[in-house]
C-alpha cells in the first residue's frame, strides 16, 4: 500500500484543499467550496469547475466516495462526498511531506538571515 500512497503524492493544491475540507465531515460541493475558503482564510478560491473536475479524479482514485443520506430532512437532495480511509492516509502523507518542505524552508531562511548579519 505504501507504493499506492507514493503514487498519489504530491497532491495538487486543489486536491489537498478538497481532502482537508472533507477530513472533518461529509460535505456537498458548495459546502466544500465554503470550507476551503474558510480554511484558507479566503486566500484560495476553488471554482465549481475545478472542484468537480478534482472530485471526479479523487473518486476514481479511491480517495473520496459518495456519502449516502442527507444531514437533515430539511436538507435538499445533493451529492455528498466523504473522505475514504485511503484518502485520509494520502492526506496525512502529503501533510508530512509539506511539513518537511516548511521545515527546510525555515532553515534556509534563517541561514540566509544569519549570513546577512555577519
Amino acid at each position: 500500500m505504501k507504493e499506492d500512497l507514493s503514487a498519489m503524492l504530491p497532491l495538487a493544491p486543489a486536491a489537498l484543499h478538497i481532502l482537508l475540507a472533507l477530513a472533518g465531515e461529509d460535505r456537498h460541493g458548495y459546502g466544500i467550496i465554503k470550507e476551503v475558503a474558510r480554511q484558507s482564510e479566503h486566500h484560495y478560491k476553488l471554482g465549481s469547475g475545478t472542484l468537480y473536475g478534482n472530485l471526479e479524479k479523487l473518486l476514481d482514485r479511491g480517495l473520496v466516495k459518495e456519502a449516502t443520506g442527507r444531514t437533515s430532512k430539511e436538507d435538499p437532495p445533493r451529492r455528498y462526498y466523504r473522505l475514504t480511509e485511503f484518502g485520509r492516509r494520502v492526506l496525512e502523507a502529503d501533510l508530512v511531506r509539506l511539513e518537511t518542505v516548511l521545515r527546510e524552508a525555515r532553515l534556509h531562511l534563517r541561514a540566509a538571515e544569519s549570513g546577512k548579519a555577519s
